[in-house]
């Protein structure tokens, strides 16, 4: 196993300690050491990618792993923000929407792709769907670090984290549409 997939089973890895970190609320700042675990997870869909495109280590197991690895961690804190244990309320009702539409977006995505990879088709990730990402995990730690810091319904971290997932949102509606129509010729027969 090389390098980027040993970073991409690491991601895989550090969503169980993110969960559980994230919901005992016995350890000091257990939103903001969420938030840290998040994002070195995160990094690792980075950095995973990078080191597999210069070095040329680009695998069939990383081309399965990484987008898996990737869409469960940011499911999983978009999920767990819904309804965190003690009481505190990340995400409002609302965010339950944004929550449902992204998850819905990579359902249908994930679904795209593997009708195109039945014909022989290769769908890469588009910049549109890349910035979406990095946007949906800066919302994502942001939130975190905003339930131990700022924990009010209305403070600056919690305003801006929600603004973000908005942001988000919209990105990953605009995304997937785009992935579909550049690539409609996927579900001709």
């Amino acid at each position: 196993m090389n390098l980027p997939n040993k970073l991409t089973v690491l991601r895989l890895i550090m969503i169980p300690l993110f969960v559980a970190v994230f919901y005992i609320t016995a350890i000091p700042f257990n939103y903001l050491i969420s938030a840290v675990i998040f994002v070195l997870a995160a990094l690792t869909d980075f950095l995973d990618g990078y080191i597999a495109r210069k070095y040329n280590l680009v695998t069939n197991l990383g081309k399965f792993l990484d987008p898996i690895a990737d869409k469960v961690l940011v499911s999983t804190a978009l999920i767990v923000m819904l309804m965190p244990y003690g009481g505190l309320t990340i995400l409002p009702l609302y965010g339950a929407i944004a929550v449902a539409v992204i998850i819905a977006r990579e359902l249908i995505v994930s679904g795209f792709r593997i009708v195109a990879a039945s014909k022989g088709v290769v769908l890469a990730a588009d910049k549109s769907g890349k910035i979406k990402t990095f946007v949906q995990d800066i919302a994502i730690a942001v939130l975190l670090v905003g339930a131990d810091f700022m924990p009010e319904a209305f403070s600056v971290l919690n305003i801006i984290g929600l603004a973000l997932l908005g942001v988000a949102t919209l990105l990953t509606i605009y995304s997937g549409i785009e992935c579909l129509i550049k690539n409609k010729s996927v579900l001709k027969d």
